[in-house]
């Protein structure tokens, strides 16, 4: 006999702090919005947790490390993974900071906790080749399409859409020839493309602005595809729309499951994000000799040492060809 699973409990309402900060993440400091859901889950858990355990809601200024020593100690005995438990405590430790300048408390009772340490992991990346090869994967559907009605059939299921297929080119040559995040890809206006000086404007984390240069295949894509719309797109309007009849930006789950799709056309990984577009900007602008400050600034990273984990990729490469192909290696 099939039994229903009882629904979750639903999250405890969270206090006025806790409120505020999370206003605090979306007004001022302009956080993505999985960041902002992410921050709140992070509350939301830790208060279920101290109502469960200490019978009532946290009251986060009286707080001591030991609470928090005894919230890992149940997080690790619900084998949370290293990288949950990190995010968790990342987003609790923010929390902290903001409450100092507040100034409700002068001490964060979490500062200097040992957590556990995540395994290092490289950022996967396309090759050059692969990448070129990706780029041109919108474009089959449309290919295939002019090959059957030169030979006078008719395709199977949907029609080819040739203003998506030409505005996914222009999505993925924009975020590889820009190394931009998903999100401000999605962001991107009209206005923001400076076509004379070929540099965009790109609105980053924390609403931090910066100009990167970008691509002629870029550009020439965007307008490739600006050409099937109505009207090209002006002033605020973004410069990739989900539907070619309203001035919606296109979202980031729609980018992630087409990019899916081309991964498989290419015979790559369909498991592999948009993100790993960014990645493989960075990781191929310092293999031709880039130097690290610059994809910095360019990536809008506000820390080098973010920045470095792509040099790791590089070296693992060059040793590599160094164990191949010298007769001493």
């Amino acid at each position: 006999m099939k039994t229903n699973k009882p629904a979750p409990a639903p999250a405890p309402p969270l206090d006025g702090e806790a409120a505020a900060f999370l206003a605090h993440l979306d007004a001022e400091r302009g956080v993505s919005v999985y960041t902002l859901r992410n921050y709140r889950q992070a509350l939301e858990e830790f208060s279920r947790w101290h109502r469960d355990e200490r019978g009532g809601a946290p009251k986060w200024t009286a707080l001591q490390r030991d609470d928090f020593r005894s919230y890992l100690r149940f997080l690790g005995r619900n084998n949370l993974g290293r990288a949950a438990i990190q995010l968790r405590f990342s987003a609790l430790r923010t929390f902290y900071k903001f409450l100092i300048r507040r100034g409700l408390i002068e001490h964060t009772p979490i500062k200097g906790m040992a957590l556990p340490r995540l395994a290092k992991r490289l950022p996967k990346f396309l090759t050059v080749r692969q990448m070129v090869d990706l780029l041109a994967a919108p474009l089959k559907p449309l290919a295939a399409l002019k090959s059957r009605e030169s030979d006078g059939q008719r395709g199977p299921g949907r029609p080819v859409s040739a203003s998506l297929c030409l505005r996914d080119v222009a999505i993925l040559e924009t975020i590889y020839s820009c190394g931009l995040r998903v999100g401000e890809m999605t962001g991107l206006r009209a206005e923001d493309i400076d076509w004379a000086q070929r540099l965009v404007r790109v609105r980053g984390k924390g609403k931090k602005e910066r100009l990167v240069p970008i691509g002629e295949p870029a550009l020439q894509a965007v307008e490739n595809y600006w050409r099937t719309l109505p009207r090209p797109p002006a002033g605020r309007t973004p410069v990739f729309l989900s539907h070619k009849k309203k001035p919606t930006p296109v979202g980031s789950v729609m980018l992630a499951r087409r990019l899916k799709t081309y991964l498989a056309a290419a015979g790559l990984d369909p498991k592999l994000t948009p993100h790993k577009l960014r990645h493989s900007y960075a990781t191929h602008l310092l293999d031709a000799g880039a130097d690290l400050r610059s994809v910095q600034e360019l990536l809008g990273h506000a820390h080098l040492v973010t920045t470095q984990v792509y040099t790791h990729l590089t070296t693992e490469r060059l040793k590599r060809a160094y164990d191949e192909a010298h007769p001493r290696a």
